[in-house]
C-alpha cells in the first residue's frame, strides 16, 4: 500500500485529454473492425455476433507521447553547373555566305601562291637569259677577236705580197730599162723606154696610100667629100689577112664598099722603114685627095 502510494506520488501528472484519447482509439478500432467484417462477409453467411467489451483500469495510466517522425533531411543541392550555350544558329543564307568567302580566300591563295611560282619561274628565266646573254657577248667577243686578227694577218700577207709584187715588177722594169738602154735604137732626144720605136713612121701612111688608092674604084660624083676609115689585119710579110672591116661609114655606100674592095684588091702592103708591117692598120680615105 505504501509502496503503491509512493509510486503514485512521485507519478507524472495525468496527461489531460487521456480519456478523450481513450475514447477516439476505441472507435477508430470499432470502425476498423466494421469496415474489416464488411469486406469478408461476401465469403460467409451473415452471422450474428454478439460482443461485450468492458475496458477498465484499476491504476490510472499515463498514455505513451505520440511518435513524432523527425522531418527528412533537407535534399542537398546539385553543384550548380554553369550551362554550355549552344552554338549560335546560322541561316542558311549565312551558310552560303560564309562558304563563299572561304572559297575566295582559297581562290586568292591559290592564285598568290600561283604568281609566287610564275615569279620565281620568271626569276630564273630572266637570270638564264642573262647568263645566256653573257655567254653570247664573251663567245662574240672572241670571235670578233679571231676575226679582227685573222683580218690583221689577211691584211699584213696581202700587203707583203703587194709590195712583194712592186718590188718585182720594178726589178723587172729595172732589168727591161737597162736592158733597153743597153740595146736603144734611138737618137739622143728620144724620150721613150723601148729599145726601138713599133709604130709606123711618119711616112708610111702615105706609102700604104699610094699602094691602095689606085684600086678604088668609084664613078659617082659627090658634092662634099666623105671620109671611110677601114681595119685591116697584116702579116709580118705584109700580106693583108681576111676582109677587111669598116670601123667608120663615110655616110655614102658606094665610097664604103668601093675602099673595102680596093684594099682587099690590094693583097699586101709595103714595109714601114724598119722592115717591119704593123699586125693591125687602120686608114680613112675620102674621094678626093686632102
Amino acid at each position: 500500500m505504501n509502496a503503491t502510494a509512493d509510486r503514485l506520488e512521485f507519478a507524472p501528472p495525468p496527461t489531460p485529454g487521456l480519456a478523450r484519447a481513450l475514447l477516439l482509439a476505441i472507435v477508430a478500432h470499432a470502425l476498423l473492425m466494421v469496415a474489416l467484417t464488411a469486406g469478408l462477409s461476401w465469403r460467409r453467411e451473415a452471422e450474428l455476433v454478439s460482443a461485450e467489451a468492458e475496458l477498465w483500469s484499476a491504476v490510472p495510466a499515463q498514455a505513451a507521447p505520440k511518435l513524432i517522425e523527425p522531418p527528412p533531411p533537407l535534399p542537398t543541392p546539385p553543384a550548380r553547373v554553369e550551362p554550355i550555350a549552344p552554338p549560335p544558329r546560322i541561316p542558311d543564307a549565312d551558310i552560303a555566305i560564309e562558304r563563299e568567302k572561304l572559297r575566295r580566300q582559297e581562290d586568292k591563295e591559290r592564285e598568290r601562291k600561283a604568281l609566287e611560282v610564275q615569279q620565281r619561274l620568271a626569276k630564273l628565266d630572266l637570270e638564264k637569259k642573262r647568263e645566256q646573254d653573257k655567254r653570247d657577248r664573251e663567245k662574240k667577243l672572241a670571235q670578233d677577236k679571231r676575226q679582227a686578227e685573222q683580218d690583221a694577218k689577211r691584211k699584213e700577207t696581202v700587203a707583203a705580197q703587194e709590195a712583194a709584187k712592186r718590188l718585182e715588177i720594178q726589178r723587172q722594169e729595172n732589168i727591161k730599162r737597162l736592158t733597153g738602154l743597153a740595146n736603144a735604137s734611138g737618137s739622143s732626144g728620144a724620150t721613150g723606154t723601148a729599145a726601138q720605136s713599133s709604130g709606123p713612121s711618119a711616112s708610111y701612111g702615105a706609102k700604104l696610100e699610094a699602094r691602095i688608092r689606085p684600086n678604088i674604084v668609084f664613078s659617082d660624083e659627090t658634092a662634099d667629100n666623105p671620109r671611110a676609115v677601114v681595119l685591116f689585119n697584116a702579116a709580118p710579110d705584109g700580106t693583108i689577112m681576111g676582109k677587111p672591116r669598116l670601123k667608120t661609114s663615110s655616110g655614102n655606100k658606094s665610097w664604103d664598099e668601093a675602099v673595102l674592095r680596093a684594099v682587099e684588091k690590094t693583097e699586101s702592103i709595103p714595109r714601114d722603114i724598119d722592115g717591119r708591117v704593123p699586125p693591125l692598120i687602120e686608114m680613112g680615105f675620102t674621094p678626093k685627095k686632102q
